[in-house]
């Protein structure tokens, strides 16, 4: 277990029931108060929203429907954050994945592959090897931890935003290609006017209190001011890791498909017989309601070709596989072009660039199934936003209040 977490952000039960526990447990006002500190009231619900074992509007419903909550509150400007990079995913789809603008921060040649010292977490960085153990321990990460990261990662060692990105993307429980990989490219400039930078005391102010010694990193690299530092990412070469010998974890293997326990994929001779069939993918398990019991045949499927190039820890896929063999009748893995056959033309899914956040799914689903968008909770502007603010100034000209927005009320 990690000293000075809460229970809430080491371990994440798979279930709707958690989702919703997790849910009613929200405060905005005192979200607001610690949101910024890493022991402090935020939720962990990012892994639920990600696999989508509870919609953002169902959330936020639950929520208005004990509190208020309106566009000024922190907890909307942190559920409009996730909703902006998935607006821009809808729009510019797998460029994403490439510099979404030419970056001047620093004339050099970044690496192409992240140092065997961070991915063991033994940099001699306090903050950078706590971050590295929490991340392969629970599979999650506060934001602000996830940004010091990556800003350490770019802007200090000159490792390219992308192989950063892939590899915290594989370990996290909530990865997601829009939210993960923009918000590295906002950290390293190319999605944002200016590299994000972060120092020693910035991490003392937010380090969990119950673990300070871990993360203060004072007398390292980031003990300097925000101007040497700024002069670090535009100017100077690999800073290296500190001096002296230290201690480091092994990495967890990345897997392109589920552990062995998890790989048969007979399903027998069109086991869902004369029933419709419903196609549920990893960013869509939502719970079964008692009215669809004797209705549509849950098919889960995996599309492995698209794990090759992006593929996750043994923890993210016993989290996945876990929820799918709750919420399916049967799991397919393999390509999902194999099913074209098998399926009859009556079967659907849900699947979209913003239900399905991984490249290759929304094709290969789109290529067997009728498909349909998944819900949002904000509106989605039909022109690429390129920042934030322009996005939620949008969301709210053209909604009244947050629960007008929730019934669909727009101006």
């Amino acid at each position: 277990m990690i000293a000075g977490l809460p229970q809430r952000l080491q371990e994440f039960e798979p279930t709707h029931a958690e989702a919703l526990r997790r849910v009613d447990a929200l405060h905005p006002a005192k979200y607001a108060l610690s949101r910024n500190a890493l022991d402090g009231e935020v939720s962990g619900l990012s892994p639920y929203f990600t696999h989508g074992v509870v919609g953002m509007r169902q959330a936020v419903a639950r929520v208005v429907q004990r509190q208020r909550l309106n566009f000024e509150d922190k907890l909307m400007f942190e559920f409009a954050w996730r909703e902006f990079f998935h607006h821009v995913y809808s729009r510019e789809g797998d460029k994403v994945l490439r510099d979404m603008r030419p970056t001047s921060v620093w004339a050099g040649t970044y690496a192409a592959e992240l140092p065997a010292d961070i991915r063991e977490g033994r940099t001699g960085v306090n903050v950078i090897d706590a971050a590295v153990r929490q991340l392969y321990a629970t599979g999650y990460l506060h934001n602000h931890a996830r940004m010091w990261l990556a800003s350490y990662v770019v802007h200090l060692r000159k490792v390219h935003w992308r192989a950063g990105a892939d590899w915290m993307y594989g370990h996290l429980l909530d990865g997601d290609v829009p939210s993960n990989h923009l918000s590295w490219q906002w950290v390293a400039g190319t999605f944002s006017s200016k590299p994000y930078l972060f120092n020693a005391d910035n991490v003392a102010k937010y380090a969990p209190k119950g673990d300070f010694k871990s993360w203060v990193s004072k007398g390292s690299v980031v003990d300097q001011s925000y101007e040497e530092l700024d002069d670090i990412a535009r100017h100077q070469d690999d800073v290296g890791l500190e001096a002296g010998t230290h201690s480091g974890v092994t990495e967890p293997a990345l897997l392109g498909a589920p552990p062995a326990e998890f790989a048969s994929t007979s399903l027998g001779a069109k086991p869902w017989g004369k029933r419709s069939i419903e196609l549920i993918h990893p960013w869509a398990m939502s719970e079964r309601s008692s009215s669809e019991a004797a209705g549509a045949w849950r098919l889960g499927v995996l599309h492995l070709p698209a794990h090759a190039s992006l593929p996750w820890s043994e923890r993210r896929w016993h989290w996945v596989m876990r929820r799918l063999q709750h919420v399916c009748d049967g799991i397919f893995i393999g390509d999902v072009s194999g099913l074209r056959q098998s399926l009859p033309l009556r079967a659907h899914g849900q699947t979209s660039s913003t239900a399905a956040p991984h490249p290759g799914y929304a094709a290969a689903l789109e290529a067997v199934a009728e498909v349909s968008a998944a819900p949002r909770l904000l509106v989605n502007p039909q022109q690429t936003c390129r920042s934030f603010s322009t996005f939620y100034e949008q969301v709210k000209r053209q909604s009244r209040s947050v629960s007008a927005l929730l019934n669909g009320e727009l101006f």
